[in-house]
């Protein structure tokens, strides 16, 4: 089975959030499992010298991109045994700081999409399946059927679309049809949204299954509230549409061997304090290793259930003895808030208002408590890196952290976190004060923190379901 993953990022090499982790782990799970997978990704300006001083020029091939061609290089860098291309055009990705966000991304994508289909003659390199990531790499399908299956090196190609995040669509002006991506009206329906181009309906319509990256989101996103006007096409193709949870690079994210954190363990909750008083100590908090401390690593933005957070976070602090710890970057108006609270809490909150992996791994090791109430969560990281490191999730029950976050049963003992339904702010406030008093009875927390470390958080289990529609579909 050969596979290519097209995807606009990847860790190590550029990141903006949980796709990147996903391209960076899965394949690697996929070749431990027999597959031949590459990955093929943009080449941005951002991408770290010592990886760009490793990588070999490949082939240069020109891009169709409307009435013109464009100049596109091929890099090549093998990475823990999976070959990694890299799209090269200074103009589109090269001469730009950060990754989305510009005037002209339908034109960039484009022909990032366009260039993922010339090259695959070009690096010798026949994929069984081209699988595509979220809307920077959505026209794929779309692409291949309207340009290339005349040609017998494509013909027997089959696709698979991956939804990370319904919320981005990657919509345009009709005129991208036909003037970027050369298609003639007849494949308008297969991308229409409201007289304008979907760059994520494309290949929800084109490929020949879809994904996403929860069981539950899977369901939900067939529903107005989360389905952001591609619910009825979502529904429509339900017998091709699978969720499969996310897994988390369990090698990388080791607490028994993470040399970023304070004090390496494996399910030790002695050692696991002697983190919270590291981080207390670098934070300038008051050492107090005794007092729960809860953590949110997390983009500032509204989805992630800020709103809830600053509803009662003075109140929390004001009244309960626990201490909060908060890393992440994003709205301006989040962004002041939660360094306006930290002046006002000094001894209760940091507000780490900053990107920094090496402190995200510190307060996974270092909290008792990881908050997640986001409003939507396709599936989540986050939480999961909080359960490898024993800090117990306390989430809203929607997308992947309904089916990655087990309510703690005090009977029985079953359950690895607390969690709340509605998006409430004092069900969300009840809920994390009922896992601060669990937290100071001995017998409960061993047993929540035992479920958390026993888990498996790994991608072994989702690489097959993604290994078993490889083979469905190419049959």
């Amino acid at each position: 089975m050969k596979v290519l993953f097209a995807a606009a990022e990847a860790h190590p090499f550029i990141k903006t959030g949980g796709l990147a982790d996903v391209i960076g782990a899965l394949p690697k799970a996929l070749k431990s499992a027999g597959v031949d997978v590459r990955v093929i990704l943009p080449k941005y300006r951002g991408i770290h010298e010592k990886f760009k001083s490793q990588m070999e020029h490949v082939a240069v091939v020109d891009v169709p991109v409307g009435w013109r061609n464009q100049y596109c290089g091929i890099e090549r860098i093998v990475l823990d045994g999976i070959p990694i291309y890299f799209i090269d055009n200074e103009y589109y990705f090269g001469a730009r700081d950060g990754i989305y966000g510009y005037m002209d991304d339908g034109e960039r994508f484009a022909f990032y999409n366009r260039a993922v289909l010339e090259c695959l003659p070009a690096i010798d390199f026949q994929p069984d399946v081209l699988h595509c990531h979220d809307w920077h790499a959505a026209v794929i399908p779309m692409l291949l059927q309207g340009h290339y299956r005349h040609d017998p090196f494509y013909t027997n190609m089959r696709t698979v679309f991956t939804i990370h995040n319904l919320l981005y669509q990657g919509v345009f002006p009709y005129e991208v049809l036909d003037g970027l991506l050369g298609l003639d009206s007849s494949y308008f329906g297969g991308v229409e949204y409201y007289g304008n181009v979907n760059y994520m309906k494309g290949g929800i319509v084109h490929s020949d299954h879809v994904t996403t990256v929860s069981p539950t989101y899977a369901e939900e996103i067939r529903t107005p509230y989360y389905g952001y006007g591609l619910e009825g096409l979502l529904s429509s193709r339900s017998d091709h549409l699978s969720g499969i949870v996310n897994g988390i690079d369990t090698k990388s994210y080791n607490p028994a061997n993470d040399s970023q954190i304070f004090s390496k363990y494996r399910s030790n909750l002695a050692k696991k304090t002697e983190n919270k008083i590291g981080l207390q100590k670098e934070l300038g908090l008051p050492i107090a290793p005794h007092i729960p401390m809860v953590a949110m690593v997390t983009r500032l933005v509204d989805s992630k259930g800020l709103d809830l957070i600053t509803r009662i976070l003075d109140e929390l602090l004001y009244y309960d003895d626990i201490q909060f710890v908060l890393l992440g970057t994003g709205d301006e108006i989040y962004e002041r808030w939660f360094r306006e609270a930290a002046w006002r809490y000094p001894t209760k909150l940091s507000s780490q208002i900053l990107f920094n992996d090496a402190l995200s791994r510190k307060m996974y090791a270092a909290s008792d408590l990881f908050l997640m109430p986001s409003k939507f969560e396709p599936c989540g990281i986050s939480q999961l890196l909080a359960l490898r490191y024993g800090s117990i999730p306390v989430v809203r029950e929607t997308g992947g952290l309904n089916d990655t976050v087990q309510a703690y049963d005090e009977l029985t003992g079953e359950g690895n976190g607390f969690t709340f339904t509605d998006y409430n702010a004092h069900d969300m406030m009840f809920t994390l004060r009922r896992a601060v008093a669990l937290y100071h009875k001995p017998e409960h927390w061993k047993r929540v923190t035992k479920n958390a470390f026993s888990g498996d958080y790994s991608w072994n289990v989702s690489a097959q379901q993604y290994i078993d529609i490889y083979k469905k579909i190419t049959i």
